[in-house]
């Protein structure tokens, strides 16, 4: 059986310094003087702290390598647990708590909350990672569904983030682990209130519930998609745009007005995913003050398109075209290079071992200051300079 009381932030903190210092694994495992399964659980945490650093303001945090996969952003747990905070939300149970991010962010904004998992070494990080953040949580360790564990919870609200099988050609919640569908069974006779975390994938018609889907895009791109039961639901869909906080909602009543067009005009703008998987672009359109149009929509990538500028929180990013032309990677480069720029993204979907080849081509000899920004538009090159809008 593991002693975690073995594995101490010294220890993690010292595998972390040789990892990156480059010794390897036997000179390590001399210096943390561990047990070999303690050795093991170590070196893990440290190799997750190293991973993490994008995703938590802390680098001291406690997690293994599949609990860093499954935890949640800070910034999107900050946003749920103010989300609930608002809607006067006073306890809430995690029935999958896994390392406890996402609960201790519910605790953070003043909810009482209870984490239960059937992993006794996720619990006992998840119990670390509390108090790296100040926040008192009740923790129990087994089956969420067991009629036991359930007679033990009294919470406002039920939370489940579970488990992803490995990519399957279609994502059911019957998949999930714990199921959203056994959850509710277990616990519908306590509440009415649930939210689900699941597979931004899945289609809206495998889930059985009314309520509101609500996709948070950070960075432009998806990153949860997150299920209310009615009593929690703001609207059928929803976006939220993280970092800056904007959100978009779905209104059924208004006309389509989106139009799409082959060519774009003197400006070009990235929709962010969420928007997209929400299926809210209309909404967008009637939200902007001015004549956009519907350019691309590919599943990475989505542009509109105007004649004049349009400054707007929901964009990702804003650009004025410069040049359009057939998309032939040479000309490309050719022109490019007489116009003085040094440096060219591309925002083409193709296959990696394509892309490359595309790339090395536009991008040979370039030496100016500039850096071109290059799209893909129906086989029409778009070559464009980022705009910073302030909003």
């Amino acid at each position: 059986m593991v002693d975690l009381t073995l594995i101490t932030e010294e220890a993690v903190k010292l595998a972390e310094e040789m990892i990156r210092k480059g010794y390897d694994i036997k000179k390590i495992k001399r210096a943390l003087k561990l047990p070999e399964e303690e050795f093991n659980i170590a070196l893990e945490v440290a190799k997750a702290r190293i991973k993490a650093k994008d995703k938590f303001s802390r680098n001291d945090l406690w997690f293994d390598l599949e609990g860093l996969r499954y935890a949640t952003h800070e910034m999107v747990a900050d946003y749920r647990g103010k989300r609930l905070k608002e809607q006067g939300v006073k306890s809430v149970a995690d029935v999958s708590c896994g390392v406890g991010i996402q609960l201790i962010f519910f605790a953070k904004h003043g909810i009482e909350s209870i984490g239960v998992d059937i992993d006794p070494i996720k619990i006992e990080f998840a119990k670390r990672n509390a108090d790296k953040y100040g926040v008192n949580i009740k923790f129990i360790v087994g089956d969420s569904l067991d009629p036991e564990i359930v007679e033990k919870i009294n919470a406002e609200v039920i939370f489940s983030d579970p488990a992803r099988p490995p990519e399957v050609p279609e994502r059911n919640l019957e998949d999930l682990l714990p199921s959203p569908l056994k959850v509710y069974e277990a616990y519908k006779e306590k509440t009415e209130s649930f939210i689900f975390d699941l597979p931004p994938q899945i289609r809206r018609e495998k889930v059985p519930w009314k309520g509101e889907f609500e996709y948070i895009d950070l960075y432009g791109h998806v990153n949860r998609l997150t299920f209310y039961t009615e009593p929690l639901a703001k609207a059928e869909r929803s976006a939220v745009l993280l970092p800056q906080g904007a959100r978009l909602e779905s209104n059924p009543d208004l006309e389509n007005i989106v139009e799409e067009v082959d060519e774009p005009g003197r400006y070009i703008y990235e929709i962010p995913q969420g928007i997209d998987y929400a299926d809210l672009i209309n909404e967008l359109f009637h939200t902007v003050r001015g004549e956009l149009k519907l350019l691309l929509r590919e599943k990475r990538r989505i542009l509109a398109t105007s004649d004049e500028e349009i400054k707007c929180k929901y964009f990702k990013r804003a650009y004025v075209v410069v040049k359009t032309m057939p998309f032939h990677p040479v000309r490309i480069n050719d022109f490019l290079r007489k116009e003085g720029y040094g440096r060219a993204t591309l925002r083409i979907s193709v296959p990696e071992e394509e892309y490359w080849k595309i790339r090395r081509r536009i991008e040979a000899n370039l030496s100016g200051e500039k850096r071109a920004f290059v799209f893909n538009v129906k086989g029409l090159a778009v070559i464009a300079e980022e705009v910073h809008q302030d909003q």
